[in-house]
């Protein structure tokens, strides 16, 4: 897919947007409701303890996928991504590994509907493993973004893994977790990717 015309340069910023999301500060994001992480010279906010747990709505989760994203004169960004909806057909979760060509390093980045306690960052689990936290980084108006490095003792065990348990918390401390199928994961993040969109941009 080729982008041309006068968008070239707006589609490239949001695309950087949407795969690179900085980890900005939260009090920047979204008040200062995200910040979990101690600052010099003050307390950590200190961990909240959930009060239970609740069922979630109903999500199917489509298929692994990998896309490109490439950009004259840059390396190329590469997702792999899982998407989940709620029976209504509207957006619940989506979960990218996002990994730039040459580069060594990877990250996270979740895609999670409002209505969450952002003081408490998501984890992933995958399957009776040790759970990893995922901080918040940025709200918009119906989604929060968690997004961090990606431990590669992580990424090993999603490839090796069978289910990711993906679980927050409600604005009551209750826990809510979703489970991600894992079965297609390795094959998808090793294969050529099934698009790549490159990005003409004028100078």
């Amino acid at each position: 897919m080729r982008i041309r015309g006068s968008r070239r340069l707006l589609f490239r910023r949001l695309t950087t947007f949407l795969l690179l999301l900085p980890c900005v500060a939260p009090a920047l994001a979204y008040g200062q409701h995200g910040a979990t992480t101690a600052v010099a010279g003050e307390k950590a906010v200190p961990e909240f303890a959930l009060r239970g747990q609740r069922d979630a709505r109903a999500i199917k989760y489509g298929d692994w996928q990998k896309i490109c994203f490439k950009t004259p004169g840059s390396a190329k960004v590469c997702r792999t991504t899982v998407s989940g909806r709620w029976e209504t057909g509207q957006s619940a979760v989506r979960i990218d590994l996002i990994e730039r060509e040459g580069e060594q390093t990877a990250r996270l980045q979740l895609f999670l509907p409002t209505g969450i306690y952002l003081q408490v960052a998501p984890t992933l689990t995958v399957d009776q493993g040790e759970p990893a936290k995922i901080p918040y980084v940025w709200c918009l108006t119906n989604t929060c973004i968690a997004s961090d490095r990606a431990d590669p003792a992580l990424i090993h065990q999603m490839e090796n893994g069978k289910e990711l348990k993906l679980e927050v918390a409600d604005t009551n401390l209750l826990s809510v977790s979703t489970t991600i199928p894992l079965a297609q994961f390795a094959s998808v993040r090793a294969s050529a990717p099934s698009r790549t969109v490159e990005q003409d941009v004028d100078e």
